[in-house]
């Protein structure tokens, strides 16, 4: 009974995010919540150069906020860059090439544009899904260097920066963003699952899956949809800091019997690997 009702829940899981569970979902959304003006507000958008951080990019530049692009690879980033320059006349777009896997890398950068910028949003929007193991020069596993270690870096390097701004927001995976939005109560946290959409991460690390999937994925645009909203509505803040979203709402972080919650204690036990990890690398860092 278990696996059926488990069977259940992944089936109509892998409904909701695909092109049809969006457009059922946006027929709730009011079009108003992201029909604002963004312009004196800053936003740092990392892995911007495809997918949905240069959807979420565009949007934000189409409204008239400062974006700063974080890249790792300099020739596509600039790439997109002049594309969104042309597309919305925005010319506060800034580049900035970061490799989000090497932790000394981003410790560097965050010192040198906290000293250069201010910051109202950080979207950690830069991820990997690496099929083989692959260590990086560091000797790190190059998934848990990207997703977890390389945003930790970055958003907890930030902070000073963005708890100087109003209205302060981050986007972050899921354990890391209930953590935070306990610490820091001056900006507010928020991670969010975009469904599955058509993607160059997608199409090169689950070609299987996209074969299968392509004529359902969503869009980039529809897949950044939710990032967009809690960036830049008014109404997104109005609910707790902390929460896990998609389309808009906010939903539970774990499938019903799906086991899948952790102890408080294992959270904690993370959160202090990270700090630690982290300040290792800090310390060996030039000019820091």
């Amino acid at each position: 009974m278990s696996w059926y009702r488990n069977t259940v829940w992944f089936v109509k899981g892998l409904r909701e995010y695909t092109r049809g569970g969006y457009e059922s979902a946006s027929k709730r959304f009011d079009p108003a919540d992201v029909e604002v003006d963004v312009a004196g507000r800053s936003f740092l958008v990392t892995g911007a150069n495809s997918g949905i951080g240069k959807a979420t990019a565009k949007e934000i530049a189409r409204r008239g906020g400062t974006v700063h692009l974080v890249c790792r690879n300099k020739e596509r980033a600039e790439v997109a860059k002049e594309e969104i320059v042309a597309e919305t006349g925005n010319q506060n777009i800034f580049l900035h090439i970061v490799d989000i896997s090497n932790p000394k890398e981003i410790w560097k950068f965050a010192e040198k544009f906290q000293n250069e910028h201010k910051l109202n949003v950080l979207i950690n929007n830069a991820g990997c899904m690496v099929n083989n193991r692959e260590l990086t020069e560091d000797g790190l596993e190059k998934n848990f260097a990207t997703n977890t270690l390389g945003t930790y870096i970055m958003t907890t390097a930030l902070v000073p920066l963005l708890e100087k701004a109003a209205d302060a927001r981050v986007r972050q995976q899921v354990v890391l963003t209930e953590q935070w939005a306990k610490t820091y109560r001056n900006i507010h946290f928020s991670v969010m699952h975009p469904g599955w959409a058509d993607t160059p991460a997608v199409r090169s690390s689950m070609p299987d899956f996209y074969e299968r999937m392509k004529n359902s994925l969503r869009t980039e645009a529809q897949g950044a949809d939710t990032v967009l909203w809690l960036a830049v509505s008014a109404e997104a803040t109005k609910l707790p800091s902390g929460l896990f979203f998609q389309d808009r709402q906010p939903v539970p972080t774990h499938l019903p019997l799906a086991y899948t919650h952790s102890p408080p204690e294992d959270e904690e036990k993370l959160m202090e690997m990270l700090e630690e990890f982290s300040q290792k690398f800090k310390s060996v860092s030039p000019g820091i």
